[in-house]
């Protein structure tokens, strides 16, 4: 790739946590099947998980386009046979591309019938976005995720209220400087809307710098709920 063609970004805190978070996520995943990640950011995470967790399908994706450059070009860069083109989508949304009869390209060659998704993956984006995309990201894995699947968080959270650390607070104070919407989000909360969502929590894993891995799992509907 010429480098001054070169849109690739870089974060650097992936390079500290993505060795731990491949580490729980294999603990968790599925086998097999496909997983999306809302949110990917650069990319980075995408070229260094997929190859790692085959023959699991990823599906990376991302609302802005700059980012979704950079994902493509680091699947340029570091190809895998098992990583898919990013794709455009908004949490927020109430219908995802992946939900559709035929998803739009570049998933043309998606089989949803022999590779569906069975885990959405979503690092650091609920404390940099509006609260809308925590729910958005919550009604969208209880409409895609089968029973059992497994939705997967990684970033900061206060839990029972309360900051983890004092740079978890000055980072919280950061945010919002930033932007008033975003904010590390109290992870009793986003439980509360997991549940409400037939997500229930299956634990927490403590994670560098003081950031967590939470992981849900989708639950199966009563039958009360089923004729409701």
């Amino acid at each position: 790739m010429n480098e001054s063609s070169d849109v690739r970004q870089y974060a650097p805190a992936t390079l500290r946590n993505r060795a731990p978070i491949l580490k729980v996520l294999l603990s968790v995943l599925p086998p097999t099947g496909a997983v999306l990640e809302v949110s990917s950011g650069t990319g980075e995470h995408a070229v260094f998980l997929a190859p790692l967790l085959h023959p699991r399908l990823w599906i990376p994706s991302d609302p802005n386009p700059i980012a979704r450059a950079s994902i493509a070009a680091w699947r340029d860069h570091c190809p895998t046979d098992n990583l898919y083109p990013p794709i455009a989508l908004d949490a927020r949304d109430s219908v995802w591309p992946v939900e559709l009869d035929k998803a739009p390209n570049p998933l043309s060659d998606w089989d949803s019938q022999r590779h569906p998704i069975v885990a959405i993956v979503n690092i650091n984006m609920i404390h940099i976005a509006p609260w809308s995309a925590c729910l958005g990201l919550m009604a969208g894995a209880s409409r895609i995720l089968p029973t059992g699947g497994i939705l997967y968080l990684y970033g900061p959270f206060k839990q029972s209220g309360q900051y983890t650390a004092p740079s978890n607070l000055a980072f919280d104070e950061s945010l919002q400087m930033r932007n008033p919407e975003w904010g590390v989000r109290n992870l009793d909360q986003v439980v509360t809307v997991a549940e409400a969502q037939h997500l229930s929590l299956v634990k927490t894993v403590a994670m560098p710098a003081n950031n967590l891995s939470v992981i849900f799992q989708r639950v199966g509907l009563s039958i009360r709920e089923v004729v409701e």
